[in-house]
């Protein structure tokens, strides 16, 4: 399946436009589905819009080459939802596509280096030998290795990326809210 069933925050929900809606100037008329998959939840396809990607799911029964309306669920992740909607948007009338604000690029880093970690303890590598290549071998001859920082965080690299393999990745793309 392309996507699970819980669609990701950035994804843009399409349906047939109502129609009460003038079908005139609708941006979706033009709207090339590029490497599209469908399944029991829809056709899902993407568009590439400068360096950026918007995710987009046509729905069951609603037709290709129609006017499309996007759905937004009221739900708890209705403004990220909202967000991916002004990105698209901003795509198809050739405007910049903003950066996705979700996971800064600490972040993103940071889960890189979670995957790399997972994945050589989960290949047989040592801690030693996971911080040799994400932090350089340099940067361990500074320090006595049991006592280390690079250590601790290796470890807090491979515990947090089991985590995220168990599960834990539905809520990499979600913003942190107030409570």
């Amino acid at each position: 399946m392309f996507w699970s069933a819980e669609f990701d925050t950035s994804t843009v929900l399409l349906t047939h436009a109502p129609d009460i809606l003038p079908a005139a100037g609708n941006l979706f008329s033009e709207l090339r589905e590029t490497s599209p998959r469908a399944d029991e939840q829809g056709v899902h396809f993407l568009l590439k819009a400068d360096s950026q990607t918007v995710r987009l799911v046509r729905l069951p029964d609603t037709p290709a080459g129609t006017p499309l309306a996007a759905l937004v669920p009221l739900d708890a992740d209705g403004p990220d939802r909202i967000e991916a909607l002004e990105r698209l948007l901003r795509a198809l009338q050739g405007r910049t596509v903003p950066d996705d604000r979700r996971l800064t690029s600490q972040q993103k880093r940071r889960h890189r280096h979670m995957l790399q970690a997972t994945d050589g303890h989960l290949n047989g590598a040592s801690y030693r030998e996971i911080a040799g290549v994400i932090f350089g071998v340099d940067r361990l001859a500074s320090e006595p290795w049991k006592t280390s920082t690079v250590r601790a965080s290796v470890i807090g690299l491979v515990k947090d990326g089991r985590a995220m393999i168990a599960g834990g990745y539905r809520h990499l793309l979600h913003h942190r809210r107030k409570a």
